[in-house]
């Protein structure tokens, strides 16, 4: 049975997990805090992140923050520890390119290859293997480690050099952002209507007008279910600087998102942080309309 090391287990590192130990790979993780929840699974526990490195020769990494990222790899117990001739390690978060790419050298200096990986999907797509991964970097290793991606998503696509999965997912992001408020200002409008809503959603998401985000999303925002979050306002502000500095860097203007960002901030400022962003109908609903 071969192992596959995990760190950081969380809303997306848990369901990655699942897969993998579900597809019949063994799974060791770690986190700062509790691992019960893989180990009901079937997972393993590692002692720290240069544990999980020596058990395994591919390691995928979904941490929340550089910052964790910088301990996970060259801490008092990182992987730089145990990283070794033919490793392969996949940084899954999402952070700006340098903030990973720092990672190359050192890592290579021991023989392991570090890789450019995002996610694209919220906790329950990943659980359902409908997540896509995207990774960039050395395109051997990204081939090999795409046959251990397989065990936790369909989908996986190269898209060349190191960073490129990264501006990607800034792309992506951008779009998400925006067509969450663009269902949540549908769904204000159609739930004041006076028509049937199940049967509104159910045409819209199989018409011209569906998006994944409405899909998911509008039934939400017509059963006002907002908890537990499959993603929050805070963890999309996460990118939205991002996305303006690459932005800035290829001359490109973002009139769509700068007015998503402002009613993001009017979400947070109305106590709706710990909700999905599908609380985002309750933001619109509480805009007046602007005449001409």
């Amino acid at each position: 049975m071969e192992t596959v090391g995990l760190i950081g287990v969380g809303k997306i590192g848990l369901p990655i997990g699942e897969n993998l130990i579900k597809s019949g790979y063994r799974v060791v993780g770690y986190r700062r805090s509790s691992l019960a929840e893989l180990e009901k699974l079937g997972g393993i526990a590692g002692r720290s992140s240069a544990d999980v490195g020596a058990q395994a020769d591919i390691v995928f990494s979904c941490l929340a923050s550089s910052e964790a990222l910088e301990d996970a790899v060259q801490g008092p117990n990182g992987l730089i520890k145990s990283a070794r001739a033919g490793q392969i390690i996949v940084e899954l978060g999402s952070y700006p390119v340098p903030d990973k790419e720092r990672y190359v050298a050192p890592l290579a200096a021991k023989g392991a290859t570090f890789l450019d990986g995002e996610v694209s999907g919220t906790p329950g797509m990943v659980s359902a293997r409908k997540a896509v991964i995207y990774l960039a970097g050395n395109e051997e290793a990204c081939a090999k480690a795409e046959r251990y991606v397989r065990g936790f998503a369909d989908t996986c696509l190269y898209f060349g050099p190191f960073g490129a999965a990264s501006r990607v997912k800034l792309v992506n992001n951008l779009l998400v952002a925006v067509h969450i408020a663009a269902a949540a200002e549908a769904m204000a409008l159609g739930l004041k209507a006076g028509v049937d809503v199940d049967l509104m959603i159910k045409a819209i998401a199989g018409g011209s007008g569906g998006s994944t985000q409405f899909g998911i999303r509008a039934p939400w925002m017509a059963q006002r279910r907002f908890l537990p979050p499959q993603g929050t306002a805070p963890a999309l502000q996460h990118y939205f600087d991002m996305i303006g500095e690459f932005a800035d860097s290829v001359g490109v203007a973002t009139p769509m998102l700068d007015r998503a960002v402002e009613l993001y901030d009017k979400f947070m400022a109305m106590g709706l942080g710990e909700k999905d962003v599908a609380a985002m109908v309750d933001v619109i609903g509480a805009l007046p309309r602007a005449k001409a």
